[in-house]
């Protein structure tokens, strides 16, 4: 089984536990728990679960990966339970609309087609149906995507917008503050602020820009995709705010021409 017991091994030691002491935690004796650490023996379903579960490892985890080749950091992380890759070092599987010269152009996700994207982001019978549009100033070896906008979460982009926004294959690149695209399992296409808490809680923080709303966590194993914010297309104008000195200005500028017009009634 590949790895499985030198992975065994390491764990184990990792855990500064003796090969009697995991056996009797296990329901086994020590010969056989000795046996699968040294690959004269082979578990059973049950017993390879049973192992998975103690050392909070993945079953395909602890049969094909050599996690003896794996940093601090990482084995910290497969023990917490990442079931993904954060760091992006195996490709994410990403389809891609391409047109005539094999660009790639930018799907954009329709308000109808939201419900099912969660399900449907590598299908290609589901992107192919997309309408698509190309924005010439975007970089040429990114992947961008545009997802419609619910609610009143994130002004000053309001519901009926369009973000587009870049895919992100390092999940562990992305700076606390972060505005995001996240299509998780549950809640599907989420647009909010991001603050990455993977090394201590494997998870982030979501937060939106509208205080009445509370921040929550999401953990990795429930996230899909993450994009991360290029621009957005509004039907609206966004708000705008003038700085106490541009106000301070302004009334100024109104007082001298109401004097100039008193001047003038006067003369």
């Amino acid at each position: 089984m590949m790895h499985f017991g030198a992975n065994l091994k390491l764990l184990r030691n990792r855990t500064k536990r003796s090969q009697e002491e995991v056996a009797t935690d296990l329901g086994l004796t020590r010969s056989t728990y000795s046996g699968y650490e040294n690959g004269v023996a082979q578990p059973s379903l049950e017993m390879l679960v049973a192992l998975s579960n103690y050392y909070k490892v993945t079953s395909d985890d602890l049969i094909k990966k050599d996690l003896s080749k794996a940093s601090e950091s990482e084995l910290g992380l497969i023990e917490k339970g990442i079931q993904v890759d954060v760091k992006g070092q195996k490709l994410r599987v990403l389809t891609s609309v391409t047109n005539e010269n094999n660009e790639d152009l930018i799907e954009l996700i329709p308000e109808k087609a939201r419900a099912g994207y969660a399900a449907g982001y590598a299908d290609p019978d589901y992107l192919k149906v997309l309408p698509t549009f190309h924005l010439p100033f975007l970089a040429r070896d990114r992947k961008y995507r545009s997802f419609p906008i619910k609610g009143d979460s994130m002004p000053p982009v309001v519901e009926g917008s369009y973000v587009v926004a870049e895919f992100v294959q390092n999940w562990m690149s992305i700076r606390n503050g972060t505005p995001c695209i996240v299509v998780t399992k549950d809640d599907g296409i989420v647009f909010k602020i991001l603050h990455n808490f993977l090394e201590s809680d494997q998870s982030f923080k979501l937060i939106s820009t509208n205080p009445s709303y509370e921040p929550y966590m999401v953990h990795v194993n429930d996230i899909i995709e993450i994009w991360k914010f290029v621009n957005y297309i509004s039907p609206e104008l966004p708000e705008v705010r003038m700085d106490d000195s541009l106000v301070s200005k302004s009334l100024r500028n109104l007082q001298d021409e109401i004097q100039e017009l008193r001047a003038k009634m006067k003369s």
